[in-house]
């Protein structure tokens, strides 16, 4: 079955969502997850998102999470592995049509975890560069609605600006 793309507007429900599901994954990882953070555009006041919440879980050591992928897979996650970057663990909860969770893990020292917090923070900072993210979203989810690959490269010459807007702003405050 073919995923569709779709984008709704924001729910504060996510945040609710995001609270306990951190709380099931810092018992599940236990001494190895050191931060769990909301990420992605349901991280994001005021934005349509695609309803699957992204969470970022900082960990002691990467190659120890492999032996927890069983007890993910208990929790209804499925392991992707690195699923194209380098020292991340991918997990992803629901079925592929209905997917409801993206847990990304990267070891503390791993700099992904700064780009991604520096993109949800700049995107809350700035309202209007966050309204033109959704916005190209929803055209591109209107375009491509079934083809992820495609919405995808359609977001990424302004994602890649708004992670260099995020860098300078983050090194002046």
């Amino acid at each position: 079955m073919v995923r569709r793309i779709e984008v709704v507007p924001h729910d504060p429900a996510w945040a609710r969502a995001f609270r306990q599901e951190a709380e099931a994954l810092r018992l599940l990882l236990g001494e190895e997850a050191l931060a769990i953070h909301h990420i992605g555009s349901t991280a994001i006041p005021g934005i349509v998102a695609k309803p699957i919440l992204d969470i970022l879980v900082v960990v002691r050591d990467i190659a120890a999470i492999d032996a927890l992928n069983p007890s993910m897979i208990a929790r209804g996650y499925r392991p992707r592995g690195e699923k194209g970057i380098s020292g991340r663990r991918y997990f992803i909860k629901g079925e592929d049509e209905h997917r409801s969770h993206h847990v990304h893990m990267f070891q503390a020292s791993d700099p992904n975890i700064q780009r991604h917090l520096a993109f949800r923070d700049y995107l809350i900072a700035h309202p209007e560069d966050a309204r033109a993210y959704g916005a190209l979203k929803q055209e591109l989810a209107a375009r491509f609605p079934e083809d992820a690959g495609r919405y995808s490269d359609g977001k990424q010459a302004f994602v890649q600006g708004i992670e260099q807007a995020a860098r300078a702003w983050r090194g002046r405050i």
